[in-house]
């Protein structure tokens, strides 16, 4: 329970009672601003309240000087360009002493590498990210239509965003089958249809309609061949 009980710490300390005017006060001051040492401070409190063992001192003062010194190197070396990714490699080394210490204290193993049904169900989520977005773009290819004219169509769009729509759909379609909910899987459907194919209709581009139809199906379709190759 030291991993499940340190992470609700973490979150707690770390969002819940953390108010904006602390984190813009450490952003400015740094390691002068008074917020750092008490948030550090608050960490400490919650993790010796959850734990609840005088003997695991040693955890309370880990994670306490491990925030610390996070927060600090996240405070003195991001940027305004930056500041994103700083916030992700700050909560991941979080998260990484947290872990150390519960695999320290005996209560991870990785015995879940022995269960093949395990691994077969990680090479199927794997399969689903990147290599089958490459899949999908190489088979579409010689499909890719030109719009007759820019004006007539919207062509704006986040960077990358259909890239990361099609692996969060698959990976969505592949849990859903995993755990043998298949409505799950009509809803995605369902709910793809509506948000995108009412846009490519207003466009009025037919060509565009057909291929994003059969980007869909394709990537819908190896989902769920996927899910249904790793549960035989």
């Amino acid at each position: 329970m030291i991993f499940i009980k340190l992470i609700l710490a973490h979150l707690l300390g770390d969002f819940i009672l953390q108010p904006n005017s602390w984190v813009a006060d450490k952003e400015r001051k740094t390691f002068l601003s008074p917020y750092l040492y008490l948030h550090v401070f608050i960490h400490a409190v919650l993790c010796f309240i959850l734990l609840w063992d005088i003997e695991l001192w040693w955890v309370v003062a880990l994670v306490a000087a491990s925030h610390f010194v996070i927060d600090l190197a996240k405070l003195s070396f991001q940027k305004a360009n930056n500041k994103k990714l700083w916030f992700f490699i700050d909560q991941i080394l979080h998260i990484a002493v947290i872990f150390g210490i519960a695999v320290y204290s005996k209560e991870f193993s990785f015995s879940f590498t022995n269960d093949s049904n395990f691994m077969k169900a990680l090479a199927g989520a794997l399969f689903l990210t990147v290599p089958a977005s490459i899949f999908i773009k190489t088979i579409l290819t010689s499909w890719t239509p030109s719009p007759d004219s820019q004006s007539s169509i919207q062509t704006e769009s986040l960077g990358n965003a259909g890239k990361y729509i099609g692996i969060l759909e698959r990976l969505l379609v592949f849990t859903f089958i995993m755990v043998n909910h298949w409505e799950g899987v009509g809803f995605m459907v369902a709910a793809k249809s509506v948000f995108r194919f009412s846009d490519l209709a207003q466009a009025k581009q037919r060509k565009l309609t057909e291929y994003v139809l059969i980007g869909t199906l394709l990537s819908f379709g190896m989902a769920v061949l996927t899910g249904i190759l790793i549960k035989l």
